[in-house]
């Protein structure tokens, strides 16, 4: 597994994606190029990629009780959480990250760095969505939205501690496709008239069945069992019309992720989530009736498409006084916040006290004058 960086063709420096713009900038001599200039500027990167994808359909062609074996022995290094060493190509440090780190900062010369055989073969995402927030204003709109909260610790405030704002590209399963429905139930009308001073109540059943076609596109769940799920989560949708075909050089700049969670995982759990949207389109095809009971929904696919990606999102920590670790995350693309907020227990509880001393006196003063 090879280590790669993007350098500029001008200077030398390191070139990182710039969610702004759009391109590619150099920090050095602030030069700028679109996707198509950096690749050909940095052509090792496509070579590596390359050889690495052939030396991935090599092992690939190995017996499946090796690759069995292979790929029970990747997982327990994931869920183990092993440490990978690598040689920064910049300074020649050493590089420590877990199994599914994909791209990091080398600790000593801060070179963007990218690890090319996390993203390579069956590993390789198909499509990303790139940052379209830049740090800058990452850190604002996340300041401008925690000053709203009161009683927050001041030092949460502090540029030290915003300035560990880091943009990461998490790993997602996106399925969809075409399928033919098939739904039956019991239908039930129910028609009321009154006859003189008499009250007449008529309640029919019938079969109900409707067939029809469903397109779905864009069901999706995060693909890495170490991330915070619900913060993640929360912080969706995506303008998925928005992904671009992968290129590693949208990671330069970034951390990301590979993914450690496969289809056959998570596809249950999207499959009865597609039903119950087949159900509810079926239902309301069905609105006539005043209930329905005895459902039963048989999905045909006629197409089903999995898709790989990768997702921006700014992440934030913060080590609480109560020992407590608090996970803050916004939409790299949408700017979208979720997160869980330290809170002042006795600052909360001195202005309440201040507060019910002022309207005491407040409440004397206006007894003693009446």
């Amino acid at each position: 597994m090879e280590v790669i960086t993007y350098k500029c063709p001008n200077c030398g420096g390191d070139l990182t994606f710039d969610p702004v713009s759009g391109k590619y900038k150099c920090e050095y001599c602030l030069s700028s190029f679109t996707q198509e200039e950096m690749e050909k500027a940095n052509p090792k990167a496509a070579e590596v990629l390359h050889r690495e994808n052939e030396d991935d359909a090599g092992r690939q062609e190995t017996s499946d009780a090796q690759n069995g074996t292979d790929t029970a022995q990747t997982q327990d290094e994931t869920a183990q959480g092993e440490a990978v060493v690598y040689t920064c190509p910049n300074c020649g440090a050493e590089i420590v990250t877990d199994a599914t780190t994909a791209a990091t900062y080398c600790f000593y010369c801060h070179n963007p760095v990218v690890l090319s055989g996390r993203l390579s073969g069956e590993y390789m995402p198909d499509f990303v969505l790139p940052f379209k927030i830049s740090k800058e204003q990452a850190i604002e709109k996340f300041l401008s939205f925690t000053r709203k909260k009161h009683f927050i610790p001041k030092d949460f405030f502090e540029k030290s501690q915003v300035q560990k704002m880091t943009g990461v590209y998490f790993p997602y399963w996106i399925y969809g496709g075409d399928f033919e429905t098939d739904y039956m139930a019991r239908g039930r009308k129910v028609r009321v008239w009154q006859t003189g001073d008499v009250e007449y109540t008529e309640t029919s059943i019938y079969d109900v069945r409707r067939e029809g076609e469903v397109r779905v596109d864009g069901l999706s769940r995060n693909a890495l069992n170490k991330a915070d799920r619900d913060l993640i989560e929360c912080v969706q949708p995506y303008r998925l019309e928005e992904m671009q075909p992968f290129s590693m050089g949208y990671l330069s700049g970034f951390q990301a992720e590979k993914r450690d969670i496969e289809q056959a995982q998570i596809a249950p759990e999207l499959k009865k989530e597609l039903e119950t949207m087949a159900r509810g389109a079926m239902r309301n095809e069905a609105n006539e009736y005043l209930s329905l009971e005895q459902e039963k929904m048989k999905l045909s696919p006629k197409r089903e498409d999995w898709r790989y990606v990768l997702f921006p999102v700014w992440t934030l920590t913060y080590p609480g006084k109560d020992g407590k670790v608090y996970y803050y995350a916004m939409n790299g693309q949408t700017g979208t916040i979720n997160g869980d907020f330290p809170y002042e227990r006795k600052r909360a509880l001195l202005t309440s006290a201040v507060s019910a001393l002022l309207v005491l006196i407040v409440m004397l003063i206006g007894g003693y004058f009446a």
